[in-house]
């Protein structure tokens, strides 16, 4: 068994554990949810195991309290496979009354329908992703999120990634399994995670089938427009110029839900802050898939295609850098918007914490953006209402480059791989 790579959850589950019965772990199929849960759970039960899966579906059916007896916490991995779990992990925290008993799994959202109660007060949910870059060992983590939200301090550091590596690190994607492969292997990898997108993971959604062929248009056109405003009117032409038969809006929004559900495609929010002017504010989510390298392989991205192609390397760095920002964010306690209004002002990260704090960040390949790019945090800074919202706790323009330091206006420069939570 190869060696666990600690993840930014761990404390987190930890803290979790210590405070409420169970614990829910969701996110994407293979980014870590079981093996993350394994360093700390007692006794496991294993619903998508073949060996048992009759046997314990059939007990989850007629008596499920069963299949959670076992030394605590108990993992219950992909419990969404026996939706029943979930009242019955419920009553059990109920009725013990004490913290730590539970730790449930699940690559798929569960529709609210088949369960009868709300997990309020009694399960705690963590998000989790696939590796930042910190986590996946390839940034030297010199700058702290949480110390530029703790503010006045400028920021050093010399990344050890050239731009050939962070093309390296789009394609090879944030899956526990892919790091530390070679490219060759890396590239197998998240081919098969992305067929089996198509091959099983949407087809286990639900009773509706869906089209092999145009669930694969869906996910190249929203490939092709990562880092971009969701227009479905864009992905119904795209694919029916490739498809004869075309796809309804009906059926593309259920396309879009399905994904949703497998957490593979995760729009980024816009941002509504309190302004001093009335500008309107764009709130169409911004497309985002769950690793730059579901979006790179769907696009048909290689490392050396997008040395040679600039625009496409630099809307996928952009969501490499919002896959690692908000795993960042998620562990200090915060969430990650976009900010764009009807001037043509824009910001593409906006980090909010729960106490309240903001920061404002544009993302940019090259260094040689910089200049324009603080200028336009500054003039958003200005237009906010800052009476209402407060001082921004810093402003930041993310790169591919490799020296971090603090320009003369305040506004930090931070490569990527410097980066941590």
């Amino acid at each position: 068994m190869s060696e666990y790579k600690p993840r930014l959850i761990d404390s987190e589950l930890k803290d979790d554990l210590e405070a409420f019965g169970a614990v829910l772990i969701v996110g994407p199929k293979w980014c870590g949810k079981t093996t993350t849960a394994l360093q700390i759970a007692k006794s496991v039960l294993r619903m998508q195991d073949r060996d048992t899966r009759e046997r314990n579906m059939a007990l989850a059916r007629l008596k499920p309290s069963e299949l959670l007896k076992g030394d605590n916490p108990r993992l219950i991995d992909e419990w969404q496979m026996a939706p029943q779990l979930w009242d019955s992990v419920r009553l059990s925290v109920d009725l013990r009354n004490k913290p730590g008993l539970y730790i449930l799994t699940g690559s798929t959202i569960v529709n609210k329908e088949t369960i009868d109660h709300s997990r309020t007060g009694h399960i705690d949910k963590l998000k989790m992703g696939t590796m930042s870059l910190f986590e996946s060992g390839d940034s030297v983590g010199s700058v702290s999120l949480r110390e530029l939200f703790d503010g006045g301090i400028e920021v050093s550091g010399i990344s050890n990634a050239e731009l050939g590596d962070i093309a390296g690190l789009i394609i090879r994607g944030g899956w526990p399994q892919s790091v530390g492969k070679s490219e060759k292997i890396a590239q197998k990898l998240i081919k098969g995670y992305c067929e089996s997108i198509i091959d099983t993971d949407v087809i286990s959604i639900g009773e509706r089938r869906r089209n092999p062929h145009k669930m694969r248009g869906v996910l190249r056109s929203l490939s092709r427009s990562t880092a971009s405003p969701m227009s479905r009117k864009n992905i119904i032409r795209d694919i029916s110029s490739k498809e004869d038969s075309g796809i309804s809006e009906n059926t593309l929004n259920d396309y879009l839900d399905a994904l949703r559900e497998i957490f593979v495609l995760e729009e980024l929010p816009a941002w509504n802050p309190n302004l001093r002017s009335k500008t309107a504010i764009r709130t169409a989510d911004t497309v985002h898939m769950c690793d730059p390298a579901v979006a790179a392989y769907f696009s048909g991205a290689s490392k050396d295609g997008l040395m040679n192609d600039p625009n496409t390397f630099g809307l996928l760095f952009e969501s490499l850098v919002i896959r690692d920002l908000r795993a960042y964010a998620r562990n200090i306690g915060g969430d990650v918007f976009h900010y764009r209004d009807k001037s043509g002002l824009e910001a593409d990260a906006v980090i909010r914490l729960h106490n309240g704090k903001w920061a404002a960040i544009e993302i940019k390949l090259g260094e040689s953006w910089a200049d324009e790019s603080a200028y336009n945090l500054r003039k958003l800074k200005e237009k906010v209402n800052r009476e209402e919202m407060g001082e921004p706790a810093f402003l930041a323009v993310i790169t591919g480059s490799s020296c971090a330091y603090t320009r003369s206006d305040g506004v930090h420069i931070i490569p990527i791989a410097c980066l941590r939570n």
